[in-house]
């Protein structure tokens, strides 16, 4: 069976509405966390949250200046989530068995 426990972390971090919001606005370029903050109108923990689980999944990467962090898109991260996500809904040929669920027994 295979391993997709790095892809269920990856897509975990696409999977919530804030952090969707997050990377719409890291689009626009690095961003410092303290304008996260506001525009999010969420609390420094609440960020810090989010930020790991994106970080994590290697679709964001940060650096530290001064007493914050800066945030920014991976292209790296981006191009691994589309190819993953191609590989997977990329349909095969080769069938997984065949349905036995509607034979009668004899």
């Amino acid at each position: 069976m295979k391993d997709f426990s790095t892809d269920a972390q990856l897509f975990k971090a696409l999977a919530d509405e804030k952090r969707l919001l997050i990377l719409d606005y890291l689009k626009k370029g690095e961003t410092c966390a303290c304008v996260l903050i506001e525009k999010l109108g969420i609390a420094q923990s609440a960020l810090s949250y989010h930020m790991k689980i994106l970080c994590q999944s290697g679709i964001v990467v940060s650096r530290q200046e001064g007493k914050w962090r800066h945030y920014s898109l991976s292209y790296q991260g981006r191009n691994y989530a589309l190819s993953r996500l191609g590989q997977l809904t990329n349909f095969e040929v080769e069938t997984i068995g065949q349905c036995h669920c509607n034979r009668k027994s004899s």
